[in-house]
């Protein structure tokens, strides 16, 4: 379970990371930093998920 956490994160810190750059940055930099922090968050949201179902299952 800790891997699992440990990922949960690793995803957040990144998206941080891009949504921080990305405030930083103009034009098609802005894009592409915008959508690699939406889709670490989203990677974050499924593992969030997947921690859940196992507590959930236990």
């Amino acid at each position: 379970m800790s891997g699992f956490q440990a990922k949960l994160e690793r995803f957040e810190n990144l998206a941080a990371e891009c949504e921080l750059i990305a405030s930083r940055s103009e034009g098609s930099n802005r894009e592409l930093y915008q959508r690699a922090g939406q889709h670490y968050r989203e990677l974050a949201d499924d593992v969030r998920a997947l921690i859940a179902s196992f507590d959930l299952a236990a």
